[in-house]
């Protein structure tokens, strides 16, 4: 503190932050002056480069790498103040995946990271929004001096986006709705850490309102808007039209001849009957799947804007009592 400070100056210190604690019996600072603390690039640059460092190694299925992204993101969770949803009073979920035959090349294990705000409003606290991505890659490969297969976009960035607006949401009174955050493991090998939340879910299905799977948005797509990011089967609900009208810079997905919307971990809960849509940037840049898939080709100004715009939204959509619907002919069949 300046020197000279009286009372009056501390006085002021004391009321910039009040701490209340709210209905689920977790201290949260109310913010003044803003309505919560805004998304940085500071904040996504940090938790990009480890999830998408050397040092990760690619972060591979079912390997020890996957695991301590897991725990990474669970550390986060735990200084912001969620509530842990994994094994032992953690945040992170080990999932033992079944082995099919003496062929059988699939991990043997996989991990979850997951926790929840729990709601404060006496009823719509059951009502569950879920905010989710993968943290697993193609880890390292071959003898080529890059061997890294980093998965800067695909999908630390994702993870990144969801660890931020867990920071952002947990930093001030708890929403109405209860807000579960997900991070899958394995979904690049065949979407065991989804399979597994399917089987085993911390709330009854049918208690989640909207589910948003966010897939590679470090990059900007060129067919679409600058600092915009596409919903995959935007024309399947009623999701992506009221995201955007309360400020989600959000168009349909312009490449539906690459049925992305049945390429990621919402495709599980959408056959469940969720409302469960992959959000995105890709534009089929040459990168993915390859070890330029780096920190060196993020756009960090993109992506800090990307979920920046998505604050607001997912906000309301945690404060409202609007409930997204499958048009006629949008929900997927269960089979498929």
């Amino acid at each position: 503190m300046r020197r000279g400070a009286g009372p009056l100056f501390r006085l002021g210190a004391v009321l910039a932050l009040v701490v209340c604690v709210d209905v689920s019996g977790r201290a949260a600072p109310q913010w003044f002056g803003s309505r919560r603390p805004r998304v940085t690039e500071a904040s996504i640059r940090g938790h990009m480069e480890m999830l998408a460092g050397d040092a990760m190694n690619g972060r591979a299925s079912g390997t020890r790498d996957e695991w301590l992204a897991a725990v990474y993101i669970g550390s986060q969770l735990r200084g912001w103040g969620l509530t842990p949803l994994g094994d032992d009073g953690g945040f992170v979920q080990t999932v033992e995946i079944p082995q099919e035959g003496g062929n059988d090349r699939r991990p043997v294990r996989t991990w979850n990271a997951i926790g929840k705000i729990e709601g404060r409003h006496p009823t719509r606290r059951r009502e569950v929004i879920l905010l989710s991505a993968h943290l697993d890659h193609l880890g390292a490969r071959g003898n080529a001096d890059d061997r890294i297969y980093n998965g800067a976009d695909d999908d630390a960035s994702g993870s990144t986006a969801v660890l931020e607006f867990a920071r952002v949401l947990a930093s001030g009174s708890a929403p109405e709705r209860t807000v579960i955050f997900v991070w899958f493991g394995s979904e690049e090998v065949g979407g065991f850490g989804a399979a597994h939340f399917l089987e085993h879910p911390p709330v009854p299905l049918p208690s989640i309102v909207a589910n948003l799977e966010f897939e590679m948005i470090g990059r900007p797509d060129p067919l679409v808007p600058p600092r915009t990011a596409w919903l995959a089967g935007y024309e399947r609900t009623t999701l992506g039209p009221a995201l955007a009208a309360h400020g989600a810079r959000l168009v349909a997905d312009p490449h539906p001849e690459q049925k992305f919307f049945q390429r990621s971990d919402n495709i599980a809960l959408a056959r469940r009957g969720v409302v469960a849509q992959g959000l995105s940037s890709y534009g089929l840049h040459p990168q993915y799947h390859t070890p330029q898939d780096d920190l060196a080709h993020i756009d960090f100004v993109h992506m800090t804007a990307i979920i920046q715009s998505l604050v607001a939204p997912i906000e309301w959509l945690a404060n409202s009592s609007f409930v997204p619907a499958w048009r006629p002919g949008g929900r997927p069949n269960p089979s498929r």
